[in-house]
């Protein structure tokens, strides 16, 4: 391309007086009167005996579009089309700078929903999708031009409030999300789901003064929410980085427990409600802290859930329980709880059919307890792990039923030995006519299914009386016995082979 050509292409370019190489970009006219932008490549290169210089013209609108497009995917979430948690951070940073200079509030909100993962494992990915573009809707809704709504993944969710100088600003917008989550079902196919939020609060300056520290404050706080119930609002204070640490030093305490043997089980016995006799125990984890001594798993097992440690330990539960199972009185059953994650596990059922193994432990004498969020998810998957359980003869009962998302479907769909009756319906009895009558129907209902009952948390005699008179097969709680380390359960064995008379321990 000659140089008076390409002066004439692009008016005004002195090709003279470019380097003898060089790159720039400028815009074209076209035919139609749009600017076409496009880069022009000059170099000086040598052919035979003569200097030449060779032009090119490269018409840049696709690559423009494309890099768009990629800017576009990389700061946005493609499934809402907020921005991302790229995005929201960028953004903060830029809000901050501003802040500083005009002494302007802020706030960030962090929001998780309620219910969320039950609807997600039930509907599948695909509804759970479509549900969150749903919500993302009506969070949209409460916001005004200038605030800033993000997803930053999964159903959590995070706002940048522009010029909030109060708290009472971010306190009210906290309450107007809650109220326009929980207040209409979300309808998919005509089918009404509940959700709710939760949501955490960080105030600038006061609770942070640069986005990293808003957002990460913010997230403490929105933890603090989530373990406070459901549908609450929480503000970040400085007394929840004490709380973070003390979650951490536990997950960092709990992975050492798994591999330094700091774990033991207890065992709390279930009474025949007939004859008195001890029939099984329900094996229970603890931990002997090096400092803290024994810890209960109301202090470690959330934390273990949310990390994904439940699945080891769990395993560490099942293969424990049915070695020490071994070595008691052949009459002696183990019941041994399993997480939704663990069951979620492929590898579940080679799992116990390795631990019987190795145990040398009949498989009549397994008792495995699941919760009812587990049947949420599924349901095929489900039935098929359940049915190869009690194939190998691994007997199957239903935990804390009635607390959950309990459905007659489920007992006629799954097959379940035994329903547990949840300690909360057991308190109030035999004074609580509600409380009563739910216990007498459950015992009947399982009764014509074939299915055993499990009274829990019985703990009077009032209670014991009402339970046996309602007809439930055995009783578990703190009138038959406390939960026993191995040498109190020896004891008891001890106490049992030479007891003339049906024993229950007060």
């Amino acid at each position: 391309m000659t140089g008076s050509f390409v002066s004439s292409l692009l008016p005004g370019l002195d090709v003279s007086s470019l380097p003898e190489r060089e790159e720039r970009e400028l815009n074209l006219i076209g035919v139609d009167g749009l600017e076409i932008p496009v880069r022009v490549l000059r170099r000086v290169v040598a052919v035979g005996h003569k200097i030449q210089t060779v032009i090119a013209v490269r018409d840049q609108r696709e690559r423009l579009k494309t890099e768009a497009k990629l800017q576009l995917l990389a700061f946005s979430d493609p499934l809402t089309g907020l921005a991302n948690r790229t995005r929201f951070f960028d953004l903060l940073a830029v809000h901050t700078a501003s802040r500083r200079e005009r002494d302007q509030g802020g706030a960030v909100l962090m929001l998780n929903l309620d219910r969320f993962k039950a609807v997600n494992d039930a509907l599948g990915h695909a509804a759970g999708d479509i549900v969150l573009r749903m919500v993302a809707d009506r969070l949209q809704s409460t916001l005004r031009a200038d605030d800033v709504l993000a997803r930053l993944g999964g159903d959590e969710f995070a706002i940048l409030q522009i010029n909030a100088e109060e708290a009472n600003a971010a306190a009210a917008l906290a309450a107007r999300i809650v109220k326009i989550v929980a207040a209409n079902p979300f309808l998919l196919d005509g089918q009404p789901l509940h959700l709710g939020a939760s949501i955490g609060i960080a105030i600038a300056p006061d609770d942070g003064d640069d986005p990293a520290e808003l957002m990460h404050n913010a997230d403490l706080a929105l933890h603090a929410a989530k373990a406070d119930g459901r549908g609450t609002v929480h503000r970040y204070d400085v007394s929840l980085d004490a709380k973070m640490r003390e979650r951490r030093a536990i997950e960092t305490g709990l992975r050492r427990a798994l591999n330094e043997r700091q774990l033991e089980l207890h065992y709390q016995p279930l009474a025949d409600a007939t004859s008195g006799r001890i029939r099984s125990v329900e094996a229970l984890v603890r931990w002997n802290h090096p400092d803290r001594g024994l810890v209960l798993p109301f202090d470690f097992i959330g934390i273990a859930e949310e990390t994904g440690l439940i699945v080891p330990l769990g395993n560490w539960v099942l293969n424990t329980a049915c070695a020490e199972a071994a070595t008691w009185p052949d009459e002696i059953g183990v019941a041994v709880n399993l997480s939704p994650a663990q069951f979620r596990e492929r590898s579940l059922v080679p799992l116990v059919v390795a631990a019987l193994h190795s145990a040398g432990l009949s498989p009549e004498r397994l008792e495995l307890e699941i919760t009812e969020s587990v049947l949420l998810s599924e349901e095929d998957g489900t039935l098929e792990t359940l049915n190869e359980l009690r194939a190998l003869g691994v007997h199957v009962s239903i935990d804390d039923f009635g607390t959950g998302y309990s459905s007659l479907s489920y007992l006629r769909k799954f097959p379940f030995d035994r329903i547990k009756i949840d300690q909360s319906f057991v308190r109030q009895l035999p004074y609580d006519a509600e409380s009563a009558a739910i216990v007498r129907a459950i015992i009947t209902m399982a009764k014509c299914l074939g299915m055993s009952t499990t009274v829990e948390g019985v703990e009077t005699a009032e209670q014991f009386d009402f339970s046996v008179a309602a007809g439930c097969d055995t009783i578990q709680g703190y009138i038959i016995s406390r939960p026993l380390d191995r040498a109190g359960l020896a004891t008891l064995f001890a106490t049992m082979r030479n007891a003339p008379h049906p024993l229950v321990i007060a």
